[in-house]
């Protein structure tokens, strides 16, 4: 099936007398009907609630569609889903390679955590492609990627990554977040795992917090041991909210990356912009390897403004009237940060001025092209 006639049939039935969506069922404690199915339940039937009821495993279900996978994690958060898999993947004594463009939190945890469990990680360039293989050791268990990268867009050569990794065994791990594991396959690109914010594009209205693993083949039960282990779980209700968004998902998702192209081209003949960071246009130094391995843009771009300082910057994201100040992204609402405050970059080009994000919702084009313009006269 094509791709939007998947997103509205992932995950459910469609066969007999049924209900569209699946059931919220809250509970804790499934009770079991003789002592012999204690412990060992009927095939779909949970040991606890923990382990997911109807609309958890719809989504699990939907979300494994969608990429290809054997086997789908919920998680409590996107934080939690980069987490969990990198606990999954490494124990004392291992080495993690980390791209230098991940998301901040991950890179705390990374930074912060696994040291002081015997795990030693390095940075490497994002852009540094088949050449990782010169940073990988017989005691590397994890290479952990985010492509595009957080706030600087960097987009990673997964299959060459991958393969030089693959190598010496070590997993390959991917915040695929920005493509919502519908415009890239990361998992068919080359990595074991591939996580994402379900918070984000699937979700897709602010209102509600969650996270996904997904894997293949014999990756499962490392993952399924770790979120055993973890006791991780998400509520029934959070689990209906994802799956309602992924029905409307494609069609969000492209009028968001068309929207996000047509501002992105608009503002790099702006004179107070000296470089657009968006792996969609022709301009982006890695939008050859973004041409392979995705078939659509996301709404989510960086943007340098020349000499701008965070004075500035704070006065131009002040002015604006429809873009909300506000971390996250892919709801309905469009929303604008300044990146500098939180980049921390081992290889971050040098750059002139202010790196904002500018993450595009539903709005028209042209309504949120004057609140930019206008926030730009304002803040001079």
């Amino acid at each position: 099936m094509k791709r939007d006639t998947q997103l509205t049939r992932a995950g459910r039935s469609h066969h007999g007398t049924r209900p569209v969506n699946a059931a919220i069922q809250r509970a804790s404690t499934v009770l079991a009907g003789e002592a012999k199915d204690l412990y060992n339940r009927p095939d779909g039937i949970p040991l606890y609630a923990r382990f997911g009821m109807e609309s958890q495993n719809a989504l699990k279900s939907a979300l494994c569609e969608m990429q290809a996978a054997d086997y789908c994690a919920l998680t409590p958060s996107g934080l939690s889903a980069m987490t969990l898999a990198t606990i999954a993947c490494v124990s004392n004594g291992g080495h993690v390679l980390a791209a230098d463009c991940l998301y901040g939190p991950t890179r705390m945890f990374l930074s912060d955590l696994l040291p002081d469990w015997g795990v030693k990680v390095e940075y490497f360039d994002p852009r540094i492609g088949g050449g990782i293989s010169q940073h990988i050791r017989e005691n590397t268990q994890l290479v952990f990627c985010e492509s595009p990268g957080s706030l600087t867009f960097e987009v990673q050569d997964i299959p060459a990554i991958s393969a030089a990794a693959h190598k010496v065994g070590a997993r390959v791990l991917v915040d695929d977040t920005w493509s919502a594991g519908l415009n890239a396959n990361m998992l068919d690109l080359g990595a074991d795992y591939a996580a994402q914010s379900l918070t984000k594009y699937a979700g897709g209205h602010s209102d509600v917090i969650m996270g996904a693993v997904l894997c293949r083949g014999d990756n499962a039960e490392r993952l399924k041991g770790a979120e055993w282990r973890l006791g991780l779980c998400v509520s029934p209700d959070d689990a209906f909210l994802v799956s309602r968004g992924l029905r409307t998902l494609g069609m969000r998702m492209d009028k968001s990356g068309a929207a996000s192209i047509e501002i992105a081209e608009r503002l790099a003949e702006r004179p107070e912009v000296s470089e657009v960071l968006h792996p969609a246009r022709a301009d982006h130094p890695d939008h050859a390897i973004y041409t392979r391995d995705f078939s659509a843009p996301a709404g989510v771009f960086g943007v340098q403004f020349k000499d701008w300082d965070i004075a500035r910057s704070e006065r131009f994201l002040d002015a604006l009237e429809i873009f909300g100040l506000g971390f996250s992204w892919g709801g309905f609402e469009s929303l604008a940060v300044h990146c500098d405050p939180q980049l921390r970059r081992n290889f971050r080009d040098q750059r002139d001025g202010a790196l904002i994000r500018l993450a595009i919702g539903l709005e028209d084009v042209d309504d949120l092209w004057n609140d930019l313009e206008q926030a730009i006269r304002a803040s001079a």
